[in-house]
């Protein structure tokens, strides 16, 4: 086994790191416009220098010799470098708008994972270009700076593959990959734009249009409003992102899809099918503890259930109420909605619907098999395509290594003196990238606990593998393939 092994070798590593640099600061370039329209020239000023280094420094990287192939291990190294990058060099704009670098910090990973999650005290005295640039880098961050990467400027074949299929669908590669890509590209702005349309016909505003359109179908969550949802006077403005935010949660390639063979392949998607499921079951159960524990009227319960449920289950992180003073029912239902999250190829996090499923197979075959004959073999499957070993190996591995880290991270928390139960929601919300918080999340959360859900949401936005395989000591040393 050790034979077949390769290290990550450092040319191939900086090159298309830096191909990504280039495209981020041509992402950068958005939020350095908007500032000039807003007439916020000292964010300006910020965004530029950003915009040039890192420009710069992508040009000189991406003319390092090309290689043949790049292996799966540089692949991960190369998208988990760019997301800590990412985050890195927009915390300085951010910090203009009045936050220490700790906290500018927060708010950068929270927005490039999609997560949400804010310790700024409130937003509503924060500059436009501070709304808007959260948004923004949530929209890329959903997008996937790889996947813009493998669209527009990683050449076609077996490296752009190996870059791009991180959160792979197995239906997702039709064609070649950078087809592939950019048809992903498509849907998500189509829905954007579609998101903005509608809800700035529904009178929400353009600004907060854009804002609500570019977060919900990230399903990031950063809301213009300090109450979130709340913060809209109307349930059909409320109910109209909610659905932006499914939307995202859908896996993307299967609007294109439905768009070629039909209608019928959105309502056969197994994926599609566990998403909506799952969030019709936790809507009903909150419904049923917010009015049994918290007094509402069965209407209020039911809005409220059905808006929260969903907005956990997608892992968008909207709330139309606070979620602290909720009854621990209630808490613990979200807690489950945001560990399973959306479908695989989606913008969602969480540990995703596809392995709940595969999960489930797993568990029907166990029941199965005791009644069997000896001699019959079992297989796993989910419609009529059997479930390959490495597919399940997958699953069980991506559901073990969730749970671990929120156990640590669990454990830190309750340590350091917070509410068990507020604990895990807080712990589960970020690596999931959910961005619901239990209140924890604070200006004067202690910076070790800010730390801790820092590295939760940038290891829920990779699904933990590429991190560990980052920090994996022979990922760096030993034998490396000769080109």
């Amino acid at each position: 086994m050790r034979a077949l092994r390769y290290s990550v070798r450092p040319l191939p590593v900086l090159k298309y790191f830096g191909q990504l640099c280039i495209v981020l600061a041509l992402l950068t370039l958005v939020p350095l416009v908007v500032s000039i329209l807003l007439g916020d020239y000292r964010v300006t000023l910020r965004y530029s220098i950003v915009v040039v280094g890192v420009f710069t420094m992508g040009f000189f990287l991406q003319r390092l010799p090309t290689p043949k192939r790049i292996q799966t291990n540089e692949a991960m190294v190369v998208t988990a470098f760019v997301f800590l990058f990412a985050a890195m060099v927009m915390t300085w704009p951010t910090m203009a708008s009045g936050l220490s670098f700790t906290d500018a910090l927060f708010e950068t990973i929270s927005g490039i994972t999609t997560t949400g999650l804010s310790v700024t005290a409130s937003v509503a005295d924060k500059p436009a270009i501070f709304l808007f640039s959260r948004a923004w880098l949530q929209w890329v961050g959903g997008l996937g700076i790889v996947i813009l990467f493998v669209a527009t400027m990683i050449r076609p074949g077996l490296a752009a593959k190996r870059i791009g299929d991180l959160e792979d669908y197995e239906e997702d590669l039709v064609g070649s990959t950078r087809a592939h890509a950019r048809r992903v590209i498509i849907v998500y702005s189509i829905l954007t734009g579609f998101g903005i349309i509608v809800l700035g016909l529904l009178d929400a505003g353009w600004f907060n249009s854009v804002i609500y359109s570019l977060s919900a179908v990230s399903t990031g969550g950063f809301s213009p409003h300090d109450a979130s949802l709340a913060g809209l006077n109307s349930s059909w403005l409320q109910a109209m992102v909610i659905l932006l935010s499914v939307a995202g949660a859908i896996p993307l390639v299967l609007y294109f899809r439905s768009f070629k063979e039909g209608g019928r392949v959105l309502i056969r998607d197994r994926q599609l099918q566990g998403l909506l499921i799952a969030g019709l079951v936790a809507a009903l159960l909150m419904a049923w503890f917010l009015f049994t524990r918290d007094g509402f009227s069965w209407i209020q319960a039911l809005r409220h259930g059905v808006l929260n449920a969903f907005s956990a289950q997608s892992t968008a992180g909207f709330s139309t109420l606070d979620i602290s003073q909720l009854n621990a029912g209630a808490k613990l239902t979200l807690i489950f909605s945001m560990f399973l999250g959306g479908g695989v190829g989606s913008t969602a996090g969480g540990i995703k619907i596809l392995r709940l499923l595969i999960l489930g197979q797993l568990l029907y075959i166990f029941l199965q098999r005791p009644g069997m004959p000896r001699q019959a073999v079992a297989e796993a499957s989910l419609g009529r395509r059997r479930l390959e070993t490495d597919e399940i190996q997958n699953a069980l591995s991506i559901v073990f290594v969730f749970l671990t880290f929120i156990a640590i991270s669990w454990l830190v928390f309750v340590g350091m003196g917070h509410n068990p139960l507020d604990s895990l929601f807080e712990v589960v919300s970020a690596i999931g990238t959910v961005g619901l918080s239990s209140g924890i999340s604070a200006p004067d959360l202690h910076p070790i606990l800010k730390g801790v859900l820092c590295a939760d949401m940038l290891l829920g936005r990779l699904e933990i593998i590429a991190w560990i395989v980052l920090f994996y000591p022979r990922t760096w040393i030993g034998r490396r393939l000769e080109e």
